[in-house]
């Protein structure tokens, strides 16, 4: 038995439909188009509407989320799964009350571990579970082997795009090889596009559109619109001061863009097209696809 078996039949074994966390992957085609910023700024707004809400961090070797929220965390997802450190010790409280894990090199080291530490992995992220009501996963940037698996372990993606026509062209790439990669998987997985620094929600829309009909025609995938989010110099100005732009400029139009973004998914909580299989899920789907691989 692989070790992808032993965590999913851990996983059965101790299955609680109701105490899921909701996972939200965010991922783009390519660098620059602002994912991780929206992961930080949907995470405030859904915080703020009494959601319990995490952040890990899976950009391996850059700290864009740390940056952005202005903390430093002491430990990573590798100190809880290789060096004794509790769930508890690798959650660091952020702005708003959201909480953030990095990544570091633990999600990496995923096929070397043994199968007690499997089992501890699965235990400690059931505890996580029930921790969070939403947990958002901020993938790297670009179409590399670490976003792929995360995206086609996941029943819920946020793929962000911007109008700019590399963002485009690499959008549909990433939709193009995880279309072909959920042609052979057991997974099924929600896609929804985000539009961001565009001129007007009518742009937003278009561009969503010119994408969709592309997909539409040669994939068998499905992608919904979820909204846009407009271009604004005080996103810029909230990077560099190192703060979330919702909490700087809470009146700018990018705050109130995302603002609605988070109402639309508390809004369609109930509604998703595939149910959340929580983080311990997630993981068990990501550690099946590295073992195939």
């Amino acid at each position: 038995m692989d070790q992808a078996e032993q965590l999913r039949n851990i996983i059965k074994r101790q299955n609680q439909p109701d105490g899921m966390s909701r996972v939200i992957t965010v991922t783009s085609g390519k660098g620059g188009v602002g994912k991780s910023n929206v992961s930080v700024n949907l995470a405030i707004n859904l915080s703020r509407q009494g959601k319990r809400v995490v952040i890990l961090d899976a950009d391996f070797g850059l700290a864009n989320v740390e940056v952005m929220l202005g903390i430093r965390p002491k430990y990573n997802m590798a100190d809880l799964m290789f060096r004794g450190r509790e769930l508890q010790d690798i959650i660091t409280k952020g702005p708003e009350n959201i909480g953030f894990i990095s990544g570091g090199s633990g999600i990496q080291e995923l096929t070397n571990v043994t199968k007690s530490q499997i089992t501890y992995l699965t235990q400690k992220l059931y505890e996580l579970d029930s921790l969070a009501d939403i947990i958002i996963i901020d993938t790297g940037a670009g179409i590399t082997d670490s976003v792929l698996e995360f995206v086609t372990a996941s029943s819920e993606v946020l793929l962000v795009a911007t109008p700019e026509p590399t963002s485009i062209t690499d959008a549909y790439a990433l939709l193009k090889i995880l279309n072909r990669k959920l042609e052979f998987s057991s997974n099924q997985t929600a896609i929804k596009m985000l539009a961001n620094r565009v001129d007007s929600k009518e742009a937003g829309k278009q561009l969503y559109t010119k994408l969709n009909l592309v997909v539409e025609r040669f994939l068998t995938i499905k992608m919904e619109f979820l909204g846009s989010i407009p271009q604004d110099s005080n996103v810029t100005r909230a990077v560099m001061q190192q703060k979330p732009y919702s909490i700087l400029y809470p009146n700018a139009p990018s705050s109130r863009a995302v603002y609605e973004i988070a109402n639309i998914l508390c809004d369609n909580v109930s509604e998703k097209t595939q149910p959340s299989v929580g983080i311990a899920g997630l993981f068990s789907n990501l550690l099946r696809i590295k073992s195939k691989r």
